[in-house]
């Protein structure tokens, strides 16, 4: 796996030598499981209604991953990976007139196109024009990254970095018990307590609700039950009225079927291209009703994530574990599906040295 500082890695194109030569670090991929920290990466210029954010800290996720791996296919090799992450306006676009040089931000990471009937109607989760960083437009592991001013939400100095770079998922669990319906006093088990699990665990908490979960991996049921939760197992489980699949894996759906109450709801937020099976029959008899829960919606979702996170209703750093430094980018995507916790680049030392 390749760590190392790689210099002048693609030329400059036509737009970029009009640019001039400004250049950052990066953090790219350059073939399935291979990670290169370059130094000579094209540095952005905000359009009218961008501004250049300096990245603190980012997380990583299954999506991540899942690019990584090389089961995700991106625009081009060497590619910017990573989409959940924030840090300091350092430049305006000439049309920006509601964001200032100097806000610390967190970045909505999904581009939506605001005129399809999706957007139109309010579902811009389901928006087929969507610009998703990271996946098929430029991602996050940048010294600096140009975002849409609307999608960089201002937060307080005071919310650590850490923080910058969970926002996102939260965002995503908060969504999802949301649509749910939770009340409080509801009994939900939360399947899976891999990162999303951890903040859909931490999202139902905060609702009132009681909540149990399952995971095979004892780190992460521990982290779990730290945060409040109460162990289940898979195996014996028992009736729940709402269950949330945060893995999205047949195993997962299996004991997410098995353990959702007549009558009851299951959520799936977690996703895999593994066919599951259900019967018409048993979903008919038993009455069950399946909701899936896609990212979030614009801007409401966001927004009020973004407000949890600034009054402290919820914290998301308390799934984090230790940021890893850039250079150690490589092994992180390498270890982070058996991380307990949530794995994240800190980029914040890049930043002091710019500073």
């Amino acid at each position: 796996m390749n760590h190392a500082v790689v210099s002048a890695i693609t030329p400059l194109t036509t737009d970029e030598a009009l640019r001039g030569s400004r250049r950052m670090r990066a953090i790219v991929l350059t073939e399935p499981q291979a990670v290169a920290l370059v130094d000579d990466w094209p540095d952005p210029e905000p359009g009218p209604d961008e501004v250049v954010v300096a990245i603190r800290a980012v997380g990583l996720c299954g999506s991540d991953l899942s690019v990584y791996d090389g089961d995700r296919a991106v625009p081009s090799l060497p590619w910017v990976m990573g989409h959940e992450g924030g840090g300091e306006i350092v430049a305006t676009g000439s049309a920006v007139v509601d964001r200032h040089v100097g806000q610390r931000v967190v970045i909505e990471p999904n581009y939506c196109c605001f005129d399809c009937p999706a957007c139109r109607n309010g579902r811009t989760s389901a928006c087929g024009n969507r610009r998703v960083v990271g996946m098929n437009h430029p991602g996050l592991l940048a010294e600096r990254v140009a975002v849409p001013a609307r999608f960089a939400w201002p937060v307080p100095a005071a919310v650590a970095d850490g923080a910058l770079g969970c926002t996102e998922p939260l965002a995503v669990a908060r969504t999802a018990v949301r649509r749910s319906g939770v009340t409080p006093g509801d009994r939900c088990l939360v399947v899976g307590a891999g990162s999303q699990g951890l903040f859909t665990c931490q999202t139902l908490l905060a609702a009132g609700a009681q909540v149990s979960v399952t995971e095979p991996h004892e780190g992460r049921l521990e982290l779990a039950e730290r945060l409040g939760a109460k162990r289940a197992e898979a195996a014996d489980v028992e009736p729940f009225p709402m269950v949330f699949d945060t893995a999205g894996v047949p195993a997962a759906w299996e004991t997410s079927l098995r353990a959702v109450a007549g009558g009851g709801t299951v959520v799936m937020i977690g996703m895999s291209r593994t066919p599951v099976s259900v019967s018409t029959r048993e979903l008919v008899q038993r009455q069950v009703t399946i909701v899936g829960s896609l990212i979030y919606d614009h801007p409401t979702d966001f927004s009020a994530t973004v407000a949890a996170v600034a009054d402290g209703s919820v914290a998301p750093e308390q799934v984090l574990q230790a940021g890893a430094h850039p250079e150690h980018a490589g092994t992180a995507f390498a270890q982070a599906r058996e991380a307990p916790g949530k794995s994240w680049i800190d980029l914040s030392s890049w930043q002091e040295e710019a500073a």
